[in-house]
């Protein structure tokens, strides 16, 4: 059985590095802790809330629902599938930023050019200087 080969040039070597990987763990774990530090303020809050708030929390809403199930009921749901939709388009983005880095070393990849436009507007708003189009 042959093994295919990286074509010349592609930094196939590179994506296969322990620098490559430790780079990409790295950038993962720390969005795998941001997003498990937003799940737990969201599985906290509803008790806490509860605990120092109790009649705000005990309100009637929507149909005589109290606040409390109706923030369990259906306010837990969609923000754990949206902790999900960010942590899985973050991890996509982070991948790709870093296979366009190893392909092409020292140039412009998504996430620079995002960093340096970002970087340039916020340079521009505490100068006060009107934004570039």
């Amino acid at each position: 059985m042959r093994l295919m080969q990286q074509p010349e040039g592609t930094g196939g070597d590179r994506i296969y590095s322990d620098e490559f990987l430790r780079s990409l763990m790295s950038r993962q774990l720390r969005l795998s802790v941001a997003c498990a530090a937003a799940f737990l303020v969201m599985l906290v809050g509803l008790p806490l809330a509860n605990y120092l708030a109790p009649e705000w929390m005990a309100q009637r809403i929507f149909g005589g629902f109290t606040l409390t199930w109706f923030l369990l009921g259906i306010g837990c749901f969609p923000a754990v599938w949206l902790i999900a939709w960010i942590f899985i388009r973050r991890s996509i983005a982070l991948e790709e930023d870093e296979v366009a880095e190893v392909q092409n070393p020292g140039g412009d990849t998504p996430g620079r050019r995002r960093l340096r436009v970002d970087a340039r507007r916020g340079a521009e708003r505490r100068m006060k200087v009107p934004p570039r189009p």
